[in-house]
């Protein structure tokens, strides 16, 4: 009797674990903690699929300005930099999630490559890189060891990426790596670019 329930046991078993395996290398797998990824507040850039604002007219998360708004679009003052941090990232929250070339080809760094924006960039890296990447960018992290696929920055297929196709990277994800827009502000993103330009020339 015992014989029969453990082959039934291990029968099942078996079973469950083949169905729960699938062949598609970008399937991130189940999501244990959302949150982790998506925001709890409404994030006037986001809309997630079936994530309805109850509050705001359509269920949408941005809203119309009121009226008399004074548009600042061309405005040049000492915010100017944040102006443009907003345009880019309004391009970045446009462009498909599965458009990577466009982000390429449509997003430049507000930023200049200053040591200090790049010393920033590698604190940011090491913050919410590092762990998967590797200290050099090298694709040996602590969680690589476990999570194979990480990319290396200094290869054939990757040094010469520009700062449009990792900016889209870090906000979108790509394959494995989840999404990091909710977690790392705009500009930080746009210094951690800087840096993984630095982790490509070695």
């Amino acid at each position: 009797m015992f014989n029969s329930i453990h082959k039934f046991t291990l029968l099942v078993g078996l079973t469950a674990g083949l169905f729960s395996c699938g062949t598609d290398p970008n399937d991130t797998g189940t999501e244990y903690a959302p949150n982790m990824y998506n925001s709890v507040g409404y994030e006037p850039l986001t809309q997630l699929a079936g994530d309805t604002n109850k509050i705001n007219p359509l269920g949408l998360n941005m809203r119309i300005p009121v009226a008399g708004t004074i548009s600042r679009k061309n405005y040049t003052g000492a915010d100017s930099i944040q102006q443009a941090f907003l345009a880019q990232e309004l391009i970045a929250r446009t462009v498909p999630v599965d458009s990577l070339s466009y982000s390429a080809a449509l997003l430049d760094n507000p930023l200049s490559a200053t040591p200090e924006n790049i010393e920033a960039g590698k604190e940011q890296y090491e913050r919410f890189c590092q762990h998967c990447h590797g200290e050099g960018g090298k694709g040996d992290g602590l969680v690589a060891k476990a999570y194979k696929g990480v990319p290396v920055y200094s290869s054939d297929a990757l040094k010469d990426v520009n700062d449009g196709h990792i900016y889209h990277v870090i906000t979108h994800g790509k394959g494995r790596m989840w999404p990091h827009g909710s977690q790392i502000s705009s500009q930080n993103r746009w210094k951690i670019v800087l840096y993984v330009h630095e982790l490509q020339k070695q």
